[in-house]
């Protein structure tokens, strides 16, 4: 039998380089098939790159992760603690660290993991990579998936917002970078926000057909009505200053200061009784949507419960005694 004749086939890959031969090599040919293209050289090639970065750049920087590189990390998030200190790490940055329900599911095991330890006082979330979250993988939303897919992505979204705040301990975002539609849900639906000076905040789901609805629940909550509906109407972002300004962070901080500001927020909350900022962190999300009156008279009852908390007496008595206090941690009452 004779052999058969082999022929080199060109796979086209994402990266534009990396099927190109090297400068001056034979063409490829596939058999059978059209007469072989010239090969760019070089310099021309680099060039080429250059403008396909840029354009996908361009293009790309406010949209969700369906057109992110191929693959995925196994640890779609990582989680770290030391010192009371929980560091949850959104860990997928070739696909900008989309909210896949697999990422929101992941999100939510360690956002939950051992919460009620006393070891545990706050949580920092923040990404790998230049972008923060690019919001829901858009490829999960695509008519390919059916309507039942559809609504598990957004109620384990939606589930994983709230989650935040019923947490008995304090949540952290740590944004350097993008942050679009449910990824600067997140960063709004935290307790307390710190970016970089890099840092922008966008949601554009208008401009791709998908007005961001659920994005708008945090946001309308975190800043004023119509800075809130401009974002959501035009899809163009506020820079980290414009965040600052209206709300929706904390503080901005020049990148190279971003751990240290946020570090040095968390061990202050890590002196204090995580079960007295458990009754206060519950309470704050209660009367916020209360009438003026009734907010007063259930944080009345709440300021007198702290009291009789172990934690609440011992802090009086310290401060009494000019000590300082030895906490509990404890939900117990004072006996």
């Amino acid at each position: 039998m004779a052999p058969r004749a082999r022929g080199r086939v060109r796979i086209a890959v994402p990266r534009p380089l990396a099927a190109l031969p090297a400068a001056g090599a034979a063409p490829l040919r596939v058999p059978g098939g059209a007469p072989p293209r010239p090969v760019p050289s070089r310099p021309a090639a680099m060039a080429a790159a250059a403008l396909w970065r840029l354009r996908r750049t361009s293009a790309a920087a406010f949209s969700s992760a369906a057109a992110a590189g191929p693959g995925r990390p196994e640890k779609l998030t990582v989680r770290r603690q030391a010192e009371g200190v929980r560091n949850i790490i959104l860990n997928n940055p070739r696909r900008r660290n989309a909210l896949s329900l697999s990422m929101l599911q992941s999100l939510r095991e360690d956002l939950l993991h051992d919460v009620k330890s006393k070891d545990l006082r706050v949580i920092i979330i923040s990404a790998e990579g230049p972008i923060f979250c690019s919001g829901h993988d858009l490829k999960e939303l695509s008519s390919e998936d059916d309507v039942k897919h559809h609504s598990q992505v957004f109620e384990m979204c939606a589930e994983v917002m709230t989650l935040i705040q019923k947490l008995p301990v304090p949540v952290i975002a740590k944004v350097n970078g993008l942050a679009t539609a449910a990824g600067c849900q997140l960063v709004a639906s935290c307790d307390i926000a710190v970016a970089s000076e890099k840092s922008q905040f966008a949601t554009p789901g208008v401009n791709i057909g998908l007005f961001c609805s659920t994005p708008a629940v945090a946001l309308g909550r975190s800043l004023p009505r119509k800075v809130a509906l401009e974002m959501l109407f035009t899809g163009e972002p506020l820079s980290a200053q414009e965040a600052l300004m209206h709300g929706l962070v904390s503080k901005v901080v020049p990148e190279d200061k971003l751990e240290e500001e946020t570090m040095k927020i968390s061990q202050k909350i890590c002196e204090s009784s995580k079960s007295v900022l458990a009754l206060g962190k519950a309470t704050f999300y209660r009367q916020i949507a209360q009438d003026l009156d009734t907010a007063y008279k259930m944080t009345t009852q709440v300021m007198v419960d702290n009291l009789t908390l172990r934690d609440g007496q011992e802090g009086i008595e310290a401060f009494i005694q000019k000590r300082k206090p030895v906490w509990s941690h404890s939900q117990d009452e004072k006996k």
